[in-house]
This record gives structure tokens, C-alpha cells and sequence, in this order.
């Protein structure tokens, strides 16, 4: 510990901290632009500047290392100028369309131009370069207009180990965009969104598809259904000002209701769908010689990744669809038929945490009945806008459950939403098949936690058992290095394409760069699905009474010829640019 003095009163703090840290642990918060810890730590924004005693000029304080004896000032008038300056030279470039921008309330530029005072029209406004609208890609827009060059998205698009974009030009030019400023969809984007729900500004936001979706509820030849994915529950309370980690889904549910959606289904059914498929070509590739070892593919982000950077470990992958999309072409097909209801009337929408649903709903095979298994994936921040426009007062609305049948689902299905999730619940099943044994103790507590990479090594019948999971797609070269060098020692391989998996996905609620740098979203999004698991009475996916219905009913077992034409799908070899 070192002991310094922030506004003239003592505080004692960890060796090693920065001021930023450092006035965090005495309540102080030092605004910031640029700053998003382990991700992008430049000193870039200059918004952060603080007076220490005895420097010559103010320091970044979020880079600047506290020293024993240190005094700081975070709030005198020469700090508060500052900040107002830089706060006026950056809106003298910026597109100030804010009452139509969607992150009006929640873009972290607007929030400190209102706190220091700065005035729409400045005293430093003059030359504005105007920048093309981007909206080549399938996901989201880019609009370099209201851009700030924070370089927030480039880190997060490091991270990710993509780096399809970067700072352009130099000086007064200098502007975030792809190489030789190509459009986003001739780059080897991977639709992830991380770049969105880092920006603190709206540069850079999902492509909206809320008014189809209004549209479709309101077309009266239209049956619309609607499905949440299983981290929905656990992030869409955020949008409405509930504590991080909240499961909300009896709010949810009613929500959608009165939105006017025909029947609120859930997507934990066919999560349990996805491990009976996943574990059923798991055990035939072991027994026939099959490749090895099987990676999931759930995650849309991490199949383009592996299509774009690893085609030829393609047949790594499981055929098995997502959960979204096998969840449409049950519901296109089965149900179509049980309800008679023409499936080319049928509307399916996706509510997902991940903006590479949104690329993944206009895939090639992925139409089991001849229209696309799902119309629309909305991102949780679209659900709240929906919300938000219907005039529903979210956090005051009762509790109700999905309707049935497919809203039945078991605790496995739940934490597919965070990273290792997937693969406890495919253990589950397949433990219990291998050994012909019931599993009392269902918690694989070693595949959990937020570790990029993790491993498992299980003795299941006698058989060493290896198992292992990435989360983001630069923890993901590391174990397709390993494959590519006939080095991996896995059997089954979970890749979730966002850091923590999808309770950290591009389509969850924009949180602030603070709570981003002092609270563990991932940690505690993923208790509120880990939580409701243990309180789920069923928590292997095999004992969901509605999956074994439709085997029963129609598909036959799993991976039967039925079962493989509408749940299982195909991969393609994608150009890296």
C-alpha cells in the first residue's frame, strides 16, 4: 500500500494503481473517454487530467501511477477548464443530431458535455469533414460523423484478435475505418459487436429491425413468435435501470406479451434440442472414426471466425444449427403443422444478446421448410427500445412464464449463456449415456469462471475424458493453433465468440465505461443464470419432457435423417481479407 493525499484528505491504496484507481477507492470518479481497463489504456481523450502536486502540467490519470507521498487535485478550476476545453474540441467535429440518436441517454459524450456545461454551439467550431454512412454489413452501421477517435473499437476489435479496423490518415484526418476504407462487409468482420457495446458514442450501432418486427404483429396474415435467448433474462433489466445481474424474466415475458407477439416461446428448449443433437454426433464421431475433436456452434460470431481464419478445420465443427435457428425450423415445421398454419405465414423473431444472429439469420442452409428458420434477430438493446416505444413500464409488470410447450426448458439450457455453459450441459448428457448411470451431482464446476481458456480432464466409464473452452476469438487461435498443429489432446472443444460468452455479447445493454472498469459484468451476469439452474427442478437437457415429445412425435431420435434435415446445417469457406 502507498499512501497519498486526493483533495487534501488521506487515503491509503494498493501499490501499483493508477489516480484513476486510486480516487475510485476514495468515491471519487474521474471522468473519462478513452480509458476501458485491459482493453484500452492510451491516455488518449485527455478528459482525465488531474493536477498532481509538484508536475509541471496536468496528468492522464488514468495511465499515471500513484507514488508514496502523492498529492492530487481532481476538481480545481484549472482541472474543470481543461476538461471543458477538450470536452468543446470534440464536439466541434462531431455530428450533433442527438435528440435521433439511438444512444441518446446512454452515449457517455453527451453525459459530460451536460455535466461541464458545454453549449451545442462552441467557440472552437469551424471545418467538419462529413464521412460516408457505412451500412454494408449485416449487423450493424458505422457513422463516422459522430465518431471521436477514441480508438475504444479498435482495442475491442484487437481484443478479439480481428483488427479490421484501425485509425486511418493522420491529424485533423485521422478517422476510424477499415483498411484502404473499405466498406465493413468486404473485410473479415466477424459480426461479434464488440466494437458497439464499447463505443462511447453512437459511431457505431446495431442495424435496427424494430419496425419490421412492429410491422409483422401488426399484419393480421402474419403469426408472429418470439424467442429469448438464455442471457436475455439475466441482462435486459439493465436497460431499465435494475441492478446488474437481475434475472428478469417473468418482466420479460409479460413484456413481450404486450408488445402483441402471437406466442413467447424460449430458446433454452431448443438448447436442450442442441445437446441431445451435439451429444448424440459427439458419440457417433468417437465411435466412427469421425473428426476430432468436435468444436460447438452455437456462437455465430466464432463460425464466421472459423470460416473466415481456419476453413480448413471446418469439419471440426459440429453440423448442429444454434439453438435460434433450430428453434425456427421446429418452429416452421413441427409446429407449422400441428397448428396448420402455413409456414410461409409464420414469422419467427430471435431475441439475442449477439449482433451475429442478426448475419446468421441470412445464412444458406439454414431454411428447414423452405423460408429462413428465423425472419429477424433483435438485440436486447432493440427489445428495450421496443419496450420503451409500446410505452411499457418494464420494471412494474408481473411476472408470467412462456407458454408451452416450448417454453419448457431445464438448467442446462439456462447457462448456455455464459462461457463453459454449453459444454457442463453437454457433459450432463453425455456422462449419463457413456456410463448408462444417473449423474447425482450435475455441477462440472472446473469447465466455469472467465478464464479466456480453460480445461477439463473427466474419468467417465473408464475413459479419460479432455475437454476445453475459449471464450472471445483471440482465446480461440490459441486452441485452433493447437489442432492445426496436431497438438490438441480435446475431445470436445466449446468456442463462445464473446469474452464470458453471450451475457458479454455485442446485443447487451451499453453500459458505461465506469461500471465496465469497476464492476465484473461478466461475473455477475453469469451468477443470475448459474442461480437459476440450481433452482431449476430439471438440469439435464435429455429430461426435458417437450424434447422428448417431439422426437417422439416427429424427428424420431436424435440424428436420424429427419433430425439432420432440419437441425443440422453446413459451413462455408469464407475469403480473409
Amino acid at each position: 500500500m502507498v499512501n497519498i493525499k486526493i483533495n487534501d484528505k488521506s487515503y491509503s491504496v494498493p501499490k501499483g494503481s493508477t489516480i484513476l484507481e486510486a480516487a475510485r477507492y476514495a468515491g471519487i470518479e474521474i471522468p473519462t473517454l478513452c480509458y476501458l481497463k485491459d482493453i484500452n489504456e492510451i491516455g488518449a481523450c485527455r478528459i482525465c487530467m488531474v493536477d498532481v502536486k509538484g508536475a509541471r502540467s496536468l496528468v492522464t490519470a488514468c495511465v499515471f501511477p500513484v507514488a508514496e507521498g502523492m498529492e492530487i487535485y481532481t476538481n480545481t478550476e484549472k482541472v474543470r477548464h481543461s476538461r471543458k476545453m477538450t470536452l468543446e474540441l470534440i464536439l466541434s467535429t462531431h455530428d450533433r443530431k442527438c435528440l435521433s440518436c439511438v444512444r441518446s441517454g446512454t452515449c457517455e459524450l453527451q453525459k459530460l458535455c451536460k455535466e461541464f456545461g458545454v453549449e451545442d454551439e462552441g467557440r472552437f467550431d469551424g471545418e467538419i469533414i462529413k464521412y460516408n454512412f457505412d451500412d454494408s454489413a449485416a449487423h450493424m452501421v458505422r457513422d463516422n460523423n459522430k465518431c471521436i477517435v477514441c480508438r475504444r473499437c479498435i482495442a475491442a476489435c484487437d481484443q478479439q484478435g480481428i483488427s479490421v479496423i484501425g485509425a486511418n490518415a493522420r491529424g485533423f484526418d485521422t478517422h476510424v475505418s477499415s483498411a484502404f476504407d473499405k466498406d465493413l462487409a468486404d473485410v473479415s468482420c466477424i459480426s461479434c459487436g464488440q466494437c458497439i457495446v464499447n463505443c462511447p458514442t453512437g459511431a457505431i450501432v446495431e442495424k435496427d429491425n424494430t419496425a419490421e418486427v412492429f410491422a409483422a404483429i401488426n399484419d393480421p396474415e402474419k403469426f408472429v413468435i418470439v424467442q429469448t435467448a438464455p442471457s436475455i433474462r439475466a441482462t435486459l433489466g439493465e436497460a431499465f435501470g435494475m441492478s446488474v445481474g437481475t434475472n428478469v424474466e417473468g418482466k420479460m415475458v409479460a413484456a413481450l406479451r404486450r408488445l402483441g407477439f402471437d406466442k413467447v416461446f424460449d430458446t433454452d428448449f431448443a438448447a436442450d434440442l442442441t445437446i441431445m443433437e451435439e451429444a448424440n454426433e459427439l458419440l457417433d464421431r468417437v465411435q466412427n472414426g469421425g473428426t476430432l475433436p468436435m468444436i460447438t456452434s452455437c456462437s455465430p460470431g466464432w463460425i464466421n471466425y472459423c470460416e473466415h481464419y481456419y476453413p480448413e478445420q471446418i469439419p471440426h465443427l459440429s453440423t448442429c444449427k444454434s439453438p435460434q435457428q433450430m428453434f425456427g425450423a421446429v418452429m416452421k415445421t413441427y409446429y407449422a403443422e400441428k397448428m396448420g398454419i402455413d409456414p410461409k405465414n409464420m414469422f419467427v423473431v430471435g431475441i439475442m444478446p449477439c449482433t451475429a444472429k442478426k448475419f446468421e439469420t441470412k445464412r444458406d442452409d439454414q431454411a428447414a421448410s423452405g423460408y429462413p428458420d428465423v425472419d429477424v434477430a433483435l438485440t436486447t438493446r432493440e427489445l428495450a427500445r421496443m419496450i420503451e416505444t409500446a410505452g411499457i413500464f418494464f420494471p412494474h409488470l408481473p411476472d408470467e412464464t412462456f407458454d408451452q410447450p416450448f417454453g419448457e426448458s431445464t438448467g442446462a439450457s439456462t447457462i448456455f449463456g455464459a462461457t463453459g455453459g454449453v459444454m457442463e450441459a453437454a457433459l450432463r448428457t453425455a456422462v449419463e449415456k457413456l456410463t448408462g448411470e444417473t449423474l447425482e451431482d450435475v455441477d462440472f464446476t472446473a469447465v466455469r469462471g472467465m478464464d479466456g481458456v480453460k480445461e477439463a480432464e473427466y474419468d467417465v466409464a473408464g475413459k479419460k475424458i479432455k475437454v476445453a473452452i475459449a471464450s472471445g476469438t483471440k482465446n480461440a487461435k490459441v486452441l485452433m493453433d493447437q489442432i492445426k498443429a496436431g497438438t490438441s489432446e480435446y475431445l470436445f472443444i466449446e468456442i463462445m465468440g464473446c469474452p464470458g460468452g453471450c451475457i458479454n455479447g455485442g446485443g447487451q445493454p451499453i453500459q458505461h465505461a465506469v461500471v465496465r472498469n469497476f464492476v465484473d459484468l461478466k461475473a455477475r451476469r453469469a451468477e443470475a443464470l448459474y442461480t437459476a439452474d440450481r433452482n431449476n427442478a430439471v438440469r439435464k437437457s435429455h429430461e426435458n419432457e417437450a424434447v422428448k415429445t417431439l422426437y417422439t412425435e416427429y424427428l424420431g431420435k436424435p440424428g436420424s435423417h429427419k433430425a439432420h434435415d432440419i437441425l443440422h446445417t453446413s459451413y462455408v469457406a469464407r475469403k480473409k481479407y
